[in-house]
């Protein structure tokens, strides 16, 4: 044995063994097959797609419109329509996100969720994929109520349009976890959506999207602290004041009197996802 030989440092005997490449491309095409397949139901299900896309636009136009004539600009800083269209596209991302977890539990009643697991690969892989392709899904849809922001006078300035996209991919990934951890912890879609009918109109109302928070009695501003599509809704409503300031509307969300710089809210809505996701793979990880 050389003396450099035995200079050389031993690696820990509980070290674990690197990923081999192809097991991890093997993870990533299972990833990949899961959001193909949501974008391609997604593009099968056009009639689907645009009924979960009237609610927002008639609240857009029916209730923005009438609202408009009653609430002077000066109260919000921007015209009602405008205030209300962040609200809006957080109303189209969460249906999609949320209901990747109905679709977890149906599967799992139907058999096609032991079919699926029995691919080569990790359970959590699969999670993640759902998770993946929920957020795409939410995404898209949101996408295509982005294309009315010219309705309601906000400009097509690309950058804009990028910021707004990007906030809303945040959104409906920690809202698509946040629905993954609820569904791996129930049994029926019944419940499911007995708790979905339950939190989502408060939560929406909760949001900012509709009024300002700052409206609120105190009581009602804390659940709105904690409230993650408020998150949502203010990231989008900021995201517009960077582009546009002149039609910057009180931004909603505070801690202790003052509003949170948009880094840490952006950081704070994606910790939110992670851990849930996070979560939601290690029950889903336990063999049934």
């Amino acid at each position: 044995m050389t003396a450099s030989a035995a200079r050389a440092p031993r690696a820990p005997a509980d070290a674990p063994e690197p990923l081999p490449l192809e097991s991890l491309r093997r993870e990533l095409r299972a990833v990949h097959a899961l959001v193909r397949r949501d974008l391609l139901r997604l593009a099968s299900q056009r009639v689907h797609t645009a009924l979960m896309l009237i609610q927002p636009v008639l609240y857009l136009f029916i209730l923005g419109g009438g609202m408009a004539a009653l609430i002077p600009e000066a109260a919000l800083g921007v015209g009602y329509q405008t205030y209300l269209f962040p609200g809006m596209l957080m109303m189209t991302v969460q249906g999609p996100a949320m209901i990747v977890g109905v679709r977890l539990i149906t599967d799992r009643q139907s058999g096609y969720l032991r079919e699926l697991l029995m691919a080569p690969v990790h359970r959590s892989t699969l999670l993640f994929g759902l998770c993946a392709g929920g957020t795409a899904v939410a995404t898209a849809q949101g996408a295509v109520l982005l294309a009315l922001a010219g309705a309601v006078g906000l400009p097509y300035d690309p950058l804009l349009l990028a910021l707004l996209l990007a906030g809303m991919v945040l959104a409906s990934f920690t809202i698509t976890a946040l629905s993954l951890a609820l569904a791996v912890s129930l049994a029926r879609p019944e419940m499911f959506h007995m708790l979905l009918g339950l939190v989502m109109m408060p939560l929406l109302f909760l949001s900012g999207g509709f009024f300002p928070l700052q409206n609120l009695p105190g009581w009602a501003q804390a659940l709105a602290a904690a409230n993650p599509l408020a998150y949502g809704v203010d990231l989008l409503r900021r995201a517009i004041a960077i582009r546009e300031p002149h039609r910057a509307a009180a931004t909603g969300i505070e801690w202790f009197g003052h509003h949170p710089p948009l880094a840490l809210e952006s950081a704070g809505l994606l910790a939110i996802g992670v851990l849930a996701l996070l979560w939601a793979a290690h029950r889903f990880a336990r063999p049934e």
